[in-house]
């Protein structure tokens, strides 16, 4: 018999509705460590929709959305085509405080009768949820030009819904290594003010973060643009945007190179709830 030590990898998968039942007793059984850090983050979160549900959800998800608005919530929406599955609500978060402030803000809203009977409404719609934690890189802070997630909550756009506007996504996977993407952003920032400043860019193409993987799958970066509004279809300022950056010389060889870090690269185009404050 071999007595080399082993590591034994368990994934359980939980229903949604016992979830938070499941980790406190786990945590109580474990003497795990509740301390949290206070850097800014920025969490992901996906929800699978069974199809037939898809309704019912968003109809109660617009109804309680106030409540949900209590927590930083920067954009909720739907795909429209891409690589994220359709029927997945889509819903981005800005934690000033870290996961300190996720932690304690989503424990108390989670004690709210309205917020419990807003989930039983609604946890028979979703077949899978997923959460991942982002931390926006630091040259989102160096452009005017971008507004960073933040900018969006202070400034709820939502009283403006209704329009033709789009969010796009898009997304890089890069090689595994410390320097990676470091490296990346390097490129990026060097790149970006041609993109941004290319002749022929739709005036409501606009730039709003860079999201970098912190925890799930690591040595992932996010682009998050928003396009059309009110009197334009977002659509049609993406590609006219598109063709626009095809001519910034600075930004096409710059992507060459980061061509050489990633190993995939895909996008994704979202369509904002009314109460989403990103439009």
């Amino acid at each position: 018999m071999s007595t080399s030590p082993i590591v034994e990898p368990r994934q359980y998968q939980l229903n949604p509705a016992a979830t938070a039942t499941y980790t406190k007793n786990t945590i109580q059984s474990s003497g795990m460590s509740t301390l949290t850090s206070s850097s800014p983050i920025v969490e992901l979160r996906q929800y699978q929709l069974n199809p037939a549900a898809t309704a019912t959800y968003t109809k109660h998800t617009i109804q309680s959305s106030d409540l949900r608005k209590t927590l930083p919530l920067a954009f909720f929406g739907f795909p429209e085509t891409g690589s994220i599955a359709l029927n997945t609500a889509v819903h981005l978060y800005h934690y000033p405080g870290g996961t300190r402030q996720r932690k304690d803000e989503r424990a108390a809203l989670a004690k709210k009768d309205e917020w419990k009977q807003y989930l039983g409404g609604v946890k028979e719609c979703m077949m899978e949820q997923k959460s991942e934690i982002f931390v926006e890189a630091g040259l989102v802070h160096e452009f005017e030009q971008v507004t960073g997630l933040e900018y969006w909550i202070k400034n709820d756009c939502s009283m403006n819904s209704g329009g033709e506007s789009i969010v796009e996504l898009r997304k890089y996977q890069l090689k595994l290594g410390y320097d990676t993407v470091p490296n990346f952003l390097k490129l990026y920032a060097q790149a970006l003010p041609s993109k941004l400043n290319a002749a022929g860019t739709h005036p409501t193409t606009q730039l709003v973060t860079i999201l970098v993987s912190d925890v799930g799958k690591l040595n992932t970066v996010f682009e998050v643009w928003k396009h059309g509004g009110k009197s334009s279809c977002g659509m049609e300022a993406m590609e006219q945007s598109r063709q626009a950056s095809r001519g910034a010389k600075e930004w096409r060889t710059g992507i060459a190179e980061i061509a050489k870090l990633a190993t995939s690269f895909d996008t994704s185009i979202l369509k904002p709830t009314s109460f989403s404050p990103l439009q």
